[in-house]
């Protein structure tokens, strides 16, 4: 890991674009996009709220204006990486299996969650697993995430062949499909990622649960509709 950056002696200035503009995006979000930057690069531990306010341009006592600390930032980063996906899902789950199969459901889940986490700044979720994460003042975001992976649970295996679910129960089959959208988070660091990759991550899903290839193409196209009709009613399924 590299050590810890070393901010300018002198106060910050407003941040500008390459053009020479103003930046386009709130205080809070260049907060919390080099905030994430600097936590990814040097780790929670070794990120000052000084060096993120050096980084941002402002002064040390204008990012409190916005955040109590750094560890109010990193919960809402963290928050923000699954928050969409659950939202989402909470709005798509009441529908099965009246107006939509759990197969579909299970498709546009893990297919959304894939895209968010495509999407979080400087794929903040390399540190889902690091040590501070387990501190008692991330349990607001650990809660979000244990229900992501208990509505993974659920559609799972209400998507599931009858026979695997003698082998397997909910919680873990909700464990097993989480980790295959999170898989992302490994694939950008290793390169560029795409749309195609959730489309991967979303087939492996339902393979996961013994799914065919010709019942996984039906799944894609009604999740397609699901994913639509929640993008026409104004949610956002995507971090910024």
């Amino acid at each position: 890991m590299s050590s810890s950056p070393a901010g300018p002696s002198r106060p910050g200035r407003p941040r500008v674009a390459a053009d020479g503009t103003a930046p386009s995006t709130s205080g809070r979000d260049q907060i919390l996009d080099a905030a994430a930057a600097l936590f990814v690069e040097f780790g929670f531990s070794g990120t000052s709220t000084r060096a993120i306010a050096d980084r941002v341009g402002i002064r040390q006592q204008s990012l409190y204006y916005h955040f109590a600390g750094k560890d109010e930032i990193l919960v809402e980063l963290l928050s923000n990486s699954v928050r969409p996906s659950n939202d989402f899902v909470r709005s798509i789950e009441s529908r099965v299996p009246h107006d939509a199969s759990a197969a579909g459901a299970l498709y546009a889940l893990a297919s959304v969650d894939a895209r968010t986490l495509r999407r979080t700044p400087h794929n903040i979720g390399v540190l889902y697993l690091h040590p501070e994460v387990r501190d008692e003042r991330f349990d607001a975001f650990r809660q979000e995430r244990a229900q992501l992976r208990a509505a993974y649970g659920r559609l799972g295996a209400a998507a599931a062949r009858p026979d695997l679910l003698a082998s397997i129960d909910e919680s873990r089959l909700g464990m097993l499909l989480i980790q295959l959208a999170e898989v992302v988070i490994q694939l950008r660091r290793d390169g560029e990622t795409d749309a195609q990759d959730d489309a991967s991550v979303a087939g492996s899903c339902l393979r996961l649960v013994g799914l065919t290839s010709t019942e996984i193409e039906s799944a894609r196209a009604e999740a397609t509709g699901l994913i639509r009709l929640a993008e026409n009613s104004g949610m956002v399924l995507s971090a910024s």
